[in-house]
């Protein structure tokens, strides 16, 4: 067993590009599905971030303009700087971007085939599960959860009964994130 490196070294650097590009072709539903796992290497095993700045980079580039993929970068900035960030972002993007094209090429000329049609099925649960592990992961302090989760019914029910536009939820969200309601 190695002794883990400490942060802003070279070896971390290394460390993140080789954890990312593992974890680039497990991300399925994009790389917010994987903040669990990024959360236990980083955090937990690792400590190469402590959880307030685990739980900042993603609100901060979830906020951000641009790919939803760029808190990646932040997670790689506060574990070993530039380099780190530039690593983190290949090791995540490298893999599964070469493979989605590949992929959707194929896919695309067998788009009538039934294993095709059902694989896509399949993936919308596996996303799902992801994504809830993700927001569980989030949660606020536990004063806070029971809050969250109602705020997370009510803005499923408004998605899926009316045609809110999404933007006015997310803002919503936000202003009750800076009353302190969550």
């Amino acid at each position: 067993m190695s002794v883990p490196a400490l942060p802003g070294s070279p070896d971390v650097a290394w460390q993140l590009f080789g954890h990312f590009l593992a974890l680039s072709l497990m991300s399925i539903g994009g790389a917010i599905t994987l903040v669990p796992d990024m959360h236990r290497r980083l955090v937990t095993d690792t400590p190469l971030m402590s959880d307030a700045d685990f739980t900042s980079a993603i609100a901060l580039a979830q906020a951000a303009p641009g790919p939803n993929v760029l808190f990646v970068a932040l997670m790689g900035w506060y574990s070993a700087g530039f380099v780190g960030a530039t690593t983190s972002m290949i090791g995540i993007m490298l893999p599964s971007t070469t493979l989605a094209l590949f992929v959707s090429r194929w896919v695309a000329s067998r788009r009538h085939w039934l294993s095709v049609r059902a694989f896509q099925a399949g993936m919308t649960p596996v996303t799902v599960g992801l994504l809830l592990a993700t927001g569980w992961l989030l949660m606020p302090s536990p004063q806070g959860q029971l809050r969250a989760w109602l705020l997370a019914v009510a803005v499923a029910l408004l998605v899926w009964r009316t045609r809110v536009r999404l933007i006015w939820l997310v803002a919503t969200g936000a202003g009750l994130g800076a009353l302190g309601w969550l």
